[in-house]
């Protein structure tokens, strides 16, 4: 069993960054990655993806490297979603970002 929650960050409404994260806990040679943006600061799950994601993800030996999270409300929590596939199993852990002032 594996953990989802890749990280909980906070980061600035003026602030435009690209996370990575290694995917050597689910296994080795990731593709088919697919990323979405989720604003849950309401209890629900609105798709924000073409606000919130600028560019595409890439994976660079076993780091995937995501699109530049940017454009982020104040007080709106988001959940980036990171769906891909490796060793013949397919994962979708996240990270939640809390935005900030």
């Amino acid at each position: 069993m594996t953990e989802r929650m890749i990280a909980a960050l906070t980061q600035g409404k003026d602030e435009s960054i690209v996370y990575s994260f290694s995917t050597v806990i689910w296994g080795s040679n990731a593709s088919g990655i697919l990323v979405k943006a989720y604003d849950v600061s309401d209890g629900g799950m609105s798709d924000v993806s073409s606000t919130v994601l600028s560019g595409s993800a890439t994976v660079v030996n076993n780091v995937i490297i995501l699109p530049a999270v940017q454009a982020l409300i104040a007080n709106h929590q988001y959940r980036i979603e990171v769906k891909f596939t490796a060793d013949g199993n397919t994962f979708e852990p996240y990270i939640l970002i809390m935005g900030e002032q």
